[in-house]
């Protein structure tokens, strides 16, 4: 089954809505210990950006071959500057407002021989909707795509994602929410919902084996009006729930190095898959394998059509 040829992704329209951020990476060598205070002192010396969040998913979509629009909030600084360059230099439609009362999310971390040591976050939570005005531009958006993917990473850009449910539904288009939070109401009338193991039993509370898991899931999924759950459970692979049944991927036996933005991975293969034509069951098949391939690397990654078809 895993040798099917791959479809054709280069016709695939994804549109990406949600909170971006900038991933910034400090990679030095730790030779000694600071005098201050019992912590290693970092030389560093080299420096590397990514774009984060939903400019993230937006990444992996356009690497799998897809064109990708991008809809969200910066600040008006130079991390926001910064994601707007990294955007069009993946080739992605972006179109990333700025706000002058918004910080633009960073998360800088520190590593020290290939071992993150630190992680700081510079952020504030709008205390204003930042995307209300960005509607109209959503709707006109979502005509040119087949695809939705509605990126929430709780930074407040998708305060108005019901709404914005219902405006793809309407227009006829799958939408897929990566959630966030335990308000999964807000979330309802969604063509697919992608909630990692902790976010899962965040939401229905815990379970003692499968029976109870698929038990949850489908009173879920009846609750919100949703036609499918994909719980991704870490190395207990991932399953999804849908009116058609349960079915499960196992996780790919290999090193992991990083699972960093490894949820981003799963829901852009399932976009970008399901854009082409491929049916669920099988882009899940498809992500998992994805999964595998940018768990081996460091920070947030990409897993390219030619990786994939590799692995």
């Amino acid at each position: 089954m895993n040798n099917r040829p791959l479809p054709d992704t280069s016709k695939a329209r994804v549109l990406v809505v949600g909170d971006v951020m900038l991933d910034r990476y400090w990679f030095g060598d730790v030779t000694r210990i600071s005098p201050e205070a019992p912590v290693p002192v970092v030389k560093v010396e080299r420096t590397e950006e990514r774009p984060g969040g939903a400019a993230n998913v937006a990444r992996n979509c356009a690497a799998l071959g897809a064109q990708v629009s991008l809809l969200s909030v910066v600040g008006a600084d130079e991390a926001g500057q910064t994601l707007a360059r990294l955007m069009a230099s993946s080739g992605i439609d972006s179109s990333l407002h700025e706000d002058a009362k918004l910080n633009t999310t960073v998360k800088l971390r520190v590593l020290g021989r290939q071992q993150q040591l630190l992680r700081i976050d510079f952020e504030n939570s709008p205390d204003h909707e930042v995307l209300r005005a960005k509607l109209a531009e959503y709707q006109q958006r979502i005509a040119a795509c087949d695809v939705v993917i509605l990126s929430d990473y709780g930074k407040g850009g998708l305060t108005h994602i019901t709404e914005m449910i219902g405006l793809a539904r309407a227009a006829g288009k799958p939408v897929l929410v990566d959630p966030k939070g335990e308000d999964y109401a807000r979330y309802g009338g969604a063509t697919l919902l992608t909630p990692n193991r902790a976010e899962m039993r965040q939401v229905v509370g815990r379970w003692a084996n499968d029976d109870e898991l698929a038990t949850k899931a489908g009173a879920l999924r009846l609750e919100l009006g949703i036609e499918a759950l994909l719980v991704t459970r870490s190395e207990e692979g991932m399953t999804l729930f849908s009116a058609a049944g349960t079915s499960h991927e196992p996780a790919l036996a290999r090193e992991v190095y990083d699972v960093s933005g490894a949820g981003d991975t799963v829901i852009s293969t399932l976009a970008v898959m399901l854009a082409s034509g491929t049916e669920l069951p099988h882009a899940m098949r498809l992500a998992n394998i994805a999964a595998g391939v940018v768990v081996g690397k460091l920070g947030t990654a990409t897993c390219s059509l030619d990786e994939l078809r590799a692995a």
